[in-house]
């Protein structure tokens, strides 16, 4: 697999996307671990302030169609 993330972490020197952010996150692993969980915080914070507002009017959850029987 010449370009991209393989399954296998160990293949070619390739860990994926999480092992490029624990690598280039600042400090020991305690720190790493605080900053890594303010950043989970930080986009879940986000998703549902911003995001999820945003989209909502363009979801057809509410258009609910119930037949009288």
């Amino acid at each position: 697999m010449p370009y991209g993330v393989s399954q296998e972490p160990w293949r070619n020197g390739r860990d994926g996307m999480y092992g490029w952010i624990w690598r280039h996150l600042p400090g020991n692993a305690l720190v790493r671990a605080l900053i890594s969980l303010v950043l989970v915080v930080a986009a879940v914070y986000v998703l549902f302030q911003y995001v999820f507002p945003w989209a909502e009017p363009l979801l057809p959850f509410n258009d609910v169609t119930v037949d009288n029987q």
